[in-house]
């Protein structure tokens, strides 16, 4: 039988991945190989890297088994997957820490990742600066993979020197006014997508908030509804609206989800893309011409709180901003102003 191996890293070390079909007379010969091991992330067995590996390796198993080289490509440091998971990030921020680092380490293809030095992680983001033309979230994503690889990985620290945050400039959130807000809702018909543009306003939820939300999170009793978050440290209770309470008792009775609250298919994450066209859709029935996305329709929560004088530091919580000053930016789209506060003054009886 054919087996593919391919070089692979784990723990810092180079080694030989096996890849090939369950079949237990394989396991039992490729036992035989000593310091062989199991990797159960990866489902392969992977053995110490050596010089000539594919000759030594169809030599010992001549009219047994044959062994040929798999495809080149880049493949993840085993420990870097593992971390992720262990620190309990979410399936969309595995994917983008996955994304960077793998762009980091085709950068450089003939060096193995731990090995590669402090001044050329700096010139790698410098490289993303001037020459790929990389927006300060992008910079930051990039810098967040790697950072998270050499300090939680290799246990060694980074300093700010060798990938240096971007500044980030202040900006005006966008948002949209609550006569706009009523229009696009007015215009979603399907049932689904009508429950989940609903939650991204009235509780201001992210779209991947949504997508990963399971049915037992939805507390109709207290009213309230469970946001686990990436880390695992910011766990939440956000505001449950009367309205989609509603929506979603119908929704269960006709859909019934099982694994994901919204299923594509039983079983199936609903699509991210197909939500946001769809409210790309009821944006262009409503005919606002202002730009209006599904993180505009977000601010737009916060800021019409804000408004109806609900404290900066509930809304805090309910976004989950580890900091308040990250909320403080909706303030300055606010609508509030001095003429609407009351001095304590005219309060009293003198």
């Amino acid at each position: 039988m054919q087996i593919e191996i391919r070089e692979c890293i784990i723990n810092g070390q180079k080694r030989i991945a096996l890849i090939f079909p369950f079949n237990e007379e394989n396991i039992t010969l490729i036992k035989q190989i000593e310091d062989r091991k199991w990797s159960a992330p990866n489902k392969f067995w992977h053995l110490p890297y050596r010089e000539n590996y594919l000759q030594i390796l169809n030599k010992q198993f001549k009219g047994k088994l044959e062994f040929v080289e798999q495809q080149k490509g880049i493949v993840f440091p085993v420990e870097f997957i593992e971390a992720l998971e262990r620190w309990n990030y979410s399936e969309p921020t595995i994917k983008t820490y996955k994304n960077n680092f793998s762009l980091f380490m085709k950068h450089y293809p003939d060096i193995v990742p731990s090995e590669i030095t402090l001044e050329q992680i700096r010139e790698y983001i410098i490289y993303l600066v001037e020459k790929k033309k990389y927006s300060t979230s992008s910079q930051n994503n990039a810098i967040n993979a790697i950072k998270f690889y050499y300090n939680k990985v290799l246990k060694k620290e980074l300093e700010d020197f060798y990938a240096p945050r971007p500044h980030r400039p202040k900006s005006t959130p966008m948002v949209l006014n609550e006569k706009e807000v009523a229009l696009i809702l007015k215009n979603l018909t399907d049932l689904r997508d009508k429950c989940m543009i609903f939650l991204v306003y009235s509780a201001g939820l992210t779209p991947s908030e949504i997508l990963h939300m399971k049915p037992n999170q939805i507390d109709s009793k207290k009213m309230k509804i469970f946001i686990s978050s990436a880390k695992g440290d910011k766990n939440r209770y956000v505001v449950l609206s009367n309205k989609l309470l509603i929506l979603l008792r119908e929704y269960f009775k006709n859909y019934k989800p099982r694994e994901w609250l919204f299923e594509s298919y039983p079983g199936k994450q609903y699509s991210k893309r197909r939500l946001q066209k769809t409210f790309q859709m009821a944006v262009r029935k409503s005919g606002i011409r202002k730009p209006a996305t599904l993180t505009i329709l977000k601010n737009s929560f916060a800021v019409h709180l804000i408004e109806k004088g609900v404290d900066i530091r509930y809304i805090q919580q309910m976004l989950g901003h580890k900091h308040a000053k990250t909320t403080m930016k909706y303030l300055r789209v606010s609508k509030r102003d001095l003429k609407a506060i009351t001095s304590p003054l005219d309060n009293l009886d003198v």
